[in-house]
């Protein structure tokens, strides 16, 4: 198939987290032999879509895009058209999904369970599929070559308010207290916040590439995540990106807590919790005292993130949607063995004839 994805931009992450995400599930189609086009600023509409078997349109694209290229799918049955929810914006911004007119489009890729129960109920959407982010399994995997050089890390942006004084009390106050050597790579970081990491002793390395995430995670023994803002239920409960990659990687990871309503992760198995500054210095203490115990956890973690929340597997939802949704298109109807014989008529194509799972599922 031609794939094409509309969005924001898929080289930089630059206030732009999807992105990865979306550079994953573009290499694991591009490596089954589909043809995955990206449109960043986009040129002209129609030479765009040219030839398109399947078109994605990520929710932080322009607005005038999304009405557009709904308008456009409603004049043709050339192509399957997407929009992929990835920030939960009809929970948090009803209003502006509203004022971007879904009706042409034929299904929203929502992040989460609740959220795509919402698109229906509500009308907006005519049909929607839970298609949440994932970890790029290609990218982020364990390296077990690299040597240890440091005891707790952390990849993230300074914010002001509860997510700064969860910083405080989840890494700063336990890294000084055990004399740990710990780095955070991230931006934005205020003098002041500068000068608590520094009297600390925690080192700030600035902003961190994606690509080289991996290498910047198997140099420490224990990740630490803190999200930049209470999830609550309503928001779904899914992990954020982060804490995926890090379990990818094979790191034991200890995390300030959201509600897994969807319990896609193990707290306790997959991962830690920590609701406090004390449990935190806890399972530190733990995990760096008993290279086994931490071994175990980081190995439950990649387990599941390896069977259930890779790239691989969100390319799999895809492609078996559009599948799905070939065989509703006129001229599609019967039953399969008719189907097997006759194949798709003119113009349309099976996107997974035969395709064998990943190995990676």
């Amino acid at each position: 198939m031609r794939i094409a994805l509309f969005c924001r931009s898929l080289l930089s992450d630059q206030d732009h987290g999807s992105a990865r995400f979306l550079r994953g599930v573009a290499a694991e189609l591009d490596a089954r032999g589909h043809d995955v086009l990206a449109f960043e600023p986009l040129r002209d509409l129609d030479a765009a879509l040219e030839g398109v078997d399947v078109a994605l349109v990520h929710d932080r694209s322009d607005p005038e895009l999304v009405r557009r290229l709904g308008e456009h799918r409603a004049r043709t049955d050339d192509y399957l058209l997407f929009f992929h929810d990835a920030h939960r914006r009809l929970l948090t911004d009803p209003a502006a999904i509203v004022r971007r007119d879904l009706a042409g489009y034929d299904c929203v890729l929502g992040a989460g369970r609740s959220l795509c129960e919402m698109y229906l109920s509500r009308g907006v959407a005519r049909r929607a599929v839970v298609w949440r982010e994932a970890a790029d399994a290609r990218l982020f995997r364990p390296l077990p070559d690299v040597e240890k050089e440091r005891d707790v890390v952390w990849i993230g942006d300074w914010e002001d308010g509860e997510q700064a004084a969860a910083l405080r009390e989840l890494l700063i106050g336990p890294a000084r207290a055990l004399g740990l050597r710990a780095r955070v790579h991230g931006a934005r970081y205020p003098e002041r916040a500068r000068a608590e990491l520094a009297e600390a002793g925690v080192e700030l390395a600035g902003w961190l590439p994606s690509h080289l995430a991996p290498d910047a995670l198997a140099r420490a023994r224990v990740a630490v995540h803190i999200p930049p803002r209470p999830r609550d239920a309503r928001r779904g409960g899914a992990p954020a990106l982060r804490p995926l990659e890090a379990l990818a990687c094979g790191v034991p990871l200890v995390s300030a807590p959201w509600p897994d309503v969807e319990r896609l992760l193990a707290p306790g198995r997959d991962y830690l919790v920590a609701r406090t500054g004390a449990e935190m210095t806890e399972h530190l203490r733990a995990l760096l005292a008993d290279p086994g115990y931490a071994r175990g956890v980081a190995e439950h973690g990649r387990r599941t993130v390896l069977a259930r929340h890779t790239c691989a597997h969100r390319a799999d939802t895809l492609l078996d949607l559009v599948d799905e949704l070939l065989l509703e298109l006129p001229g599609l109807a019967g039953d399969d063995d008719d189907l097997d014989e006759r194949g798709p008529p003119s113009g349309v194509r099976r996107c997974r004839p035969a395709h064998p799972r990943s190995p990676l599922a």
